[in-house]
């Protein structure tokens, strides 16, 4: 609490308040505001020392005479949140009696939370329509029974369906929490990961000016509203991008936190206060803030309070002591909170029941329309809503402000009565017990009501409806420089992504619909020609002449760019990614996203993210440069990758690639388009680049289809010969092709090379013919892709690649050879790319050793072979491994 000083003259201190008065009653608040600012910076400017804060008191910010007033039915209004609240809970008791399989589940978040999604649903949310975009709600995860509850009442969701409440896998169930993925035609953002919700609400935002500035027409007045627990935060993500929507003005975000207090095992702030906390960090991010602590009951009460005292005791007393008041009675409020002579004769005319209904603002519907009213009609700076909730609000001893309370999914008979009766549900005692859910009749006015809310908003939420949108893609004959040979040019796949990427955004069918995304090194992928070419989106243009103006590549910063820059920030870039990849469900337009990025910081920073953008049927392609263990050769362990290809492949709708040479890339490119915005398939893609320059043949003839499966045969051996099969991939994959030549020139030893684009598809291929099999025994069986490509091939197959052995080796499986595999387990270090490939063993001498040692044990070479090939490649045979040093 801020320090109390003694007032040396109270007379001259009442004068300037009554000064003040008066201009807030002849010139309004605004002008108060500014004669307010202009002493301030005065008396600073004369050095006195006038610390700032950014806290205010801890009262609802909009005063009860400025109150806008809620224009609905209160008594429809008051049976829709009764109905929703008891089906709610309702839902989740019934899913975990027992026998049921005990799927868990949480009731008191809604139940703290249900007044402020329905005055949402009924005056401030709108649905895609004619004439409006339709608001995005990022709904808080935990609540998720209540958007099902609401959804049964409007007839959206069936009572069966309620019945099925984590129980998705004969189908018809409703999931755990927003998924998009299980349920496509209803959730929009999966948001129960926490943190992921508010940075991705932030750049959905921006991602949503980026539309309008770029000409992708944006209906209405849109809003983006994201609900967020005050225990949620504490993750870095919920509050790591504020900054940047208070930098960029985005008044058209709406952040709502519940504040409750508690988090999962406990107080969220139980020696502070976590709405002051928020307030300050908010505030002083460039946020408006508007505070909706406490219920209209306490107007009258702080009308009286003429000295200040009842708002200091609001001040003083910390969350934890809030939150045990609430998990008591009134009689106790009385004692422990009115706890001095001036404070109890305050309340003197109210009994214990009248002090224990002094509700907290977030469950009063009055206080908290009035706060969406104010937030709705603020420009110019995004809006945070702190709005003061009870945990399990109106469920007594069962859970309300307990510490135990989000763990609530099981109630007892007493307790589901208790519900009832609280909350007026004409149920009989035995269906009460049984968790009848309840709807009224179709007729009923409040259902009606309900409806018409609903109509005039423009449809019901949440709801996701993606365009129908095929795009006429380029065919592959658009990308014929990268598919035919570069001759003695050498160049990186990085450099060849970027040349694809401009033909593509000169394209008139798909041009404007690229998305070229970077966190901060552009420059690092020869990307900075785009600069002046397509431009770096800003909201306000270029307010400045950048340093470097009289260059041909100077940094264009415009209204109208294409480029999405986010400085040194992979997570922000990742939602920029995420806001276009999802555009054609969220905004009514099919973008085209290209995310590149150093490939270590990627899946291993923002692995949540890209789980989450699969779960969202995101669209679009993420590129990892500078990938491989040994490729980026001077940057040492932190930033040398040999794991991300094996990152990709746990998320089961991305499809990734780690190609070589350009016609590869290109081949992979064109038919990813193909698949997401022609054929709209639900997946996203990763691809590795690297920045090692090489010479880039022509694609060989019929390579395409093999490229796409993820193998195909690069170059054939001689018939007769000893012979071995090699498979590589990225830039290992040269060394492979070195090692071919060593093994004939030095031991007339012959290869078949076969360029492996994808060992995590050609796991899937394989996964896939194993299941058939198991489940058709009698049927002709299935013979995977890779063992396909292996039949009847000679001798042992040696795989390398620039990742750990686990990448290449998910295949072992369907090769039908004696198969070896090679990669680059342990830690990176700073060395030549030669030195490094030779310190992880998988640069052509150690494949050529590796294949002739594949021959002795096939008994195909004597093992003097072997040891030959060691002596005359300078190989330390007894240094220690490299991924124990």
């Amino acid at each position: 609490m801020a320090e109390q000083h003694h007032d040396l003259d109270p007379q001259e201190t009442q004068e300037w308040l009554e000064a003040l008065d008066g201009v807030l009653a002849n010139e309004g608040a605004e002008r108060a505001h500014f004669l307010v600012e202009q002493l301030v910076d005065h008396a600073r400017q004369d050095g006195v020392n006038i610390p700032y804060t950014a806290t205010t008191a801890y009262i609802n910010t909009v005063p009860a005479h400025l109150e806008a007033k809620s224009p609905g039915n209160h008594a429809f209004e008051e049976r829709i949140r009764s109905y929703t609240r008891w089906n709610a809970a309702a839902m989740v008791v019934k899913a975990n009696k027992p026998g049921k399989g005990d799927p868990g589940g949480h009731i008191t978040s809604f139940a703290s939370a249900a007044t402020l999604y329905d005055v949402g649903w009924n005056h401030f949310w709108h649905a895609p329509s004619d004439n409006h975009g339709g608001d995005l709600v990022y709904f808080q995860g935990h609540c998720a029974p209540g958007m099902y509850s609401r959804a049964f009442l409007e007839g959206r969701i069936t009572e069966d369906q309620l019945d099925k409440f984590r129980k998705e896998v004969d189908g018809g169930g409703l999931s755990s929490y927003p998924h998009p993925w299980l349920m496509p035609n209803f959730w929009q953002f999966p948001t129960v990961s926490m943190g992921l919700g508010p940075i991705m609400a932030i750049y959905q935002a921006r991602f949503m000016k980026y539309l309008g500035d770029r000409g992708f027409e944006q209906k209405g007045d849109r809003k983006v509203w994201c609900f967020c627990g005050d225990g949620e935060m504490d993750e870095p993500e919920s509050l790591g991008a504020i900054s940047l929507a208070g930098r960029e003005n985005l008044d058209n975000l709406i952040f709502v936190i519940n504040c409750n207090l508690q988090r999962l095992d406990g107080p969220v702030r139980g020696n502070s206060k976590i709405i002051q906390e928020l307030e300050g960090d908010f505030r002083g991010s460039g946020w408006n803030v508007i505070k909706v602590v406490w219920g209209s009951g306490w107007d009258s009460l702080l009308a009286k309070d003429t000295k200040g005292l009842l708002q200091r005791r609001m001040m003083e007393v910390v969350d934890g002591e809030y939150q045990t008041y609430k998990s008591k009675d009134g009689a106790y409020v009385r004692e422990n909170f009115f706890n001095s002579p001036e404070l109890k004769a305050l309340v003197s005319n109210m009994s214990d029941d009248d002090i224990w209904r002094l509700t907290r603002g977030g469950n009063d519907p009055h206080k908290v329309y009035a706060g969406y009213k104010a937030a709705v009609e603020h420009k110019g700076q995004p809006t945070l809503l702190l709005v003061k909730t009870v945990k399990g609000y109106g469920m007594g001893a069962a859970g309300e402000s307990q510490n135990v309370a989000h763990q609530t999914k099981k109630l007892s008979e007493d307790d589901l009565l208790h519900l009832r009766d609280r909350f007026k549900i004409p149920l009989t005692d035995e269906e009460a017990k049984a968790c009848k859910f309840y709807a009224p009749p179709a007729d009923a006015p409040e259902l009606k009501y309900m409806h018409e809310r609903r109509a005039a908003l423009g449809g019901y939420l949440p709801a996701r409806k993606p365009v129908d949108e095929p795009l006429q893609v380029p065919g592959l004959d658009a990308f014929k420089a990268l598919l035919d040979s570069s001759g003695e040019r050498e160049s990186s796949t990085t450099m060849a992504f970027v040349r694809l990427l401009g033909t593509l955004v000169k394209d008139k069918n798909i041009g404007k619909r690229v998305v070229p995304i970077v966190p901060d090194e552009s420059r690092t992928f020869g990307m900075e020609g785009m600069f002046r070419q397509l431009g770096i989106w800003s909201h306000v243009g270029q307010l400045y002449a950048p340093e470097d103006a009289d260059q041909l590549m100077f940094y264009k910063e415009s209204t109208t760019g294409q480029i999405l820059q986010e400085g040194i920030n992979e997570a922000g870039a990742m939602s920029d990614w995420i806001a276009a990849a999802t555009a054609y469900a969220n905004h009514g337009v099919t973008m085209i996203p290209f995310y590149i990025y150093y490939s270590m910081f990627g899946f291993q920073r923002i692995g949540d993210l890209a789980w989450a953008a699969g779960d969202l049927r995101a669209r679009g392609f993420l590129l990892g440069g500078t990938a491989g263990r040994t490729t980026l050769n001077g940057e040492g362990l932190q930033h040398q990758d040999g794991h991300t290809q094996l990152f990709a492949e746990y998320i089961p709708n991305c499809v990734s690639y780690d190609p070589t040479f350009a016609y590869e890339l290109a081949v992979i490119v064109q038919d990813g388009m193909k698949r997401m915005y022609q054929d709209q398939e639900n997946i996203y893609y990763y691809l590795t680049l690297m920045n090692e320059n090489y010479a880039h043949p022509a694609m060989p003839e019929g390579a395409e289809a093999g490229i796409l499966k993820g193998l195909y045969k690069f170059r054939q051996g001689e018939a007769g010969k000893l012979k071995v099969q090699l498979m590589g991939s990225g830039t290992i994959f040269r060394e492979v092709i070195a090692a071919a030549d060593l093994l004939k020139a030095d031991f007339g030893v012959d290869a078949d090379i076969w360029s492996a684009t994808s060992f995590n598809e050609l796991r899937r291929d394989g996964i896939n013919a194993s299941r058939y099999n198991l489940l058709h025994p009698t049927a002709e069986q299935h013979v995977p892709y890779v063992t396909q490509c292996l039949k009847g091939a000679e001798g042992p197959v040696i795989a390398a690649t620039d990742y750990k052995r686990t990448f290449a080796d998910q295949v072992r499986e369907y090769v039908p050879n004696r198969f070896v595999v090679l990669g680059t387990d342990g830690y990176g270090r700073s060395d030549s790319r030669d030195a490094l490939r030779s310190f992880f063993e998988v640069d052509r001498f150690h494949v050529a050793v590796a294949a002739l040692k594949a021959l002795a044990d096939d008994g195909k070479i004597g093992y003097d072979k072997v040891a030959e090939a060691i002596a005359k490649y300078g190989i330390n045979a007894d240094r220690p491994a490299p991924w124990t040093v």
